[in-house]
């Protein structure tokens, strides 16, 4: 178990630099910031350390700029964004590396922010550089990893500081990120029912291999499900089958059995676009030259009835392609279970980006246990590999 930061003697964090790791990745657009989600999620901790007096400096990346600065994705417009949500002053470090920065960090008053500039415009962030890394630490006195989104990533300002700069702790959203996934993995109220979509089984295969143990039921949605309906050898017409994957398709059916649900029919068109015509058809009877984009009516609601009698249930993948309606009803059907499930008890916990952006869309956001704001964290963590960024702090 890892140390938590309320954890840590609030006495001592008086006057303290706290270094803290944030996922502010946010959209940008007419340079301001375009979803403030993920800054919101970081103000527990932010707010936390500075009711007990300590100085708060934050890191981040956003974007991919590839070690060099570039303008596009400079951390700036976050400090509006920031201060608005605060309501009291940000200020920023546009060179962390240099001397001044650490000054700076030094004369902040009690209960003061720094945001720094983008830690990805560091040459040696993404490579784990341990020099890097000490210069980061200079910035603080105790180290709060609290981005959860970034915790598969071994980076200079998510692992290599951790083990400069003690204590390091967790915020707390990487610690709620770690409770949820972490019980539901290892202490799952039964039945436990997984839910899985998007386009590809490739992206999904260790995650299938990996929840197979655990669960009582894998219910499969998206394209993926169309790889499986090659493996049954079944017309899948134009939809989207990976061919080299077909034969480790039914080699998991084998090994799943009962436990693997797929859907049993289909929503089809000849295209993707919005308004087009559309059937509803069996899987065993999606025509030639059309394609399926969602699951259909009938599937829909078995897998709505088994998460509604489920002890607890993860979610990873859409079931269609919702960003295109009307392909985007069975993921909203999905998410208006969990949400159901929810207000029966059942532990409901959202993982993917696409899945998250789905259920927030539905308005469902708050309607669920736990939607974790990781994508590939959280895909990861699910499969069962050790994260760097939670690795690297300190156990109890």
């Amino acid at each position: 178990m890892k140390r938590t930061l309320e954890s840590l003697d609030p006495a001592a964090l008086e006057g303290r630099r706290a270094l803290v790791r944030v996922d502010f990745n946010v959209p940008l657009k007419g340079g301001a910031v375009a979803d403030d989600i993920r800054i919101r999620a970081a103000l527990p901790t932010i707010k936390y350390l500075r009711d007990k007096g300590a100085r708060v400096v934050l890191l981040s990346h956003l974007g991919r700029p590839k070690g060099t600065p570039d303008p596009a994705c400079s951390l700036r417009p976050v400090v509006r964004a920031l201060e608005k949500l605060l309501g009291s002053p940000v200020t920023f470090l546009a060179d962390p590396l240099s001397p001044e920065a650490a000054t700076e960090t030094k004369r902040m008053p009690r209960g003061g922010v720094a945001l720094a500039e983008n830690t990805r415009f560091l040459p040696g962030e993404e490579q784990n550089d341990s020099e890097l890394a000490r210069k980061l630490a200079a910035l603080g006195d105790f180290y709060v990893n609290d981005a959860f989104g970034s915790a598969h990533r071994a980076h200079a300002s998510t692992e290599a500081v951790a083990h400069l700069l003690k204590p390091a702790v967790s915020g707390s959203l990487m610690e709620r990120e770690l409770k949820y996934l972490g019980e539901a993995l290892n202490h799952p109220r039964r039945p436990f029912v997984a839910v899985l979509g998007g386009a590809k089984i490739s992206g999904k295969i260790d995650l299938i291999e990996a929840l197979l143990p655990k669960v009582d039921a894998i219910l499969i949605g998206g394209a993926m499900a169309c790889t499986f309906f090659k493996a049954m050898g079944l017309e899948t017409g134009n939809s989207l089958v990976e061919a080299d994957r077909v034969d480790m398709a039914r080699a998991l059916m084998e090994k799943a059995g009962r436990k693997l649900v797929l859907p049993s029919g289909a929503v089809v068109a000849r295209e993707l676009a919005p308004g087009v015509e559309t059937r509803t058809v069996a899987r065993d009877a999606i025509p030639p030259g059309w394609a399926m984009y969602d699951i259909d009516p009938l599937t829909e609601q078995d897998y709505s009835a088994r998460i509604e009698q489920a002890g607890t249930v993860v979610w990873n993948g859409p079931m269609g392609v919702f960003e295109t309606p009307p392909f985007d009803h069975g993921t909203r059907a999905i998410a208006a279970a969990m949400a159901r499930a929810t207000e029966r008890g059942t532990v409901t916990v959202v993982g993917g980006g696409d899945s998250a952006a789905a259920v927030a869309e539905a308005g469902l956001d708050a309607r669920m246990t736990h939607v974790s704001t990781g994508g590939g964290a959280s895909l990861e963590f699910l499969e069962g590999r050790v994260l760097p960024g939670v690795a690297a702090l300190d156990e109890v």
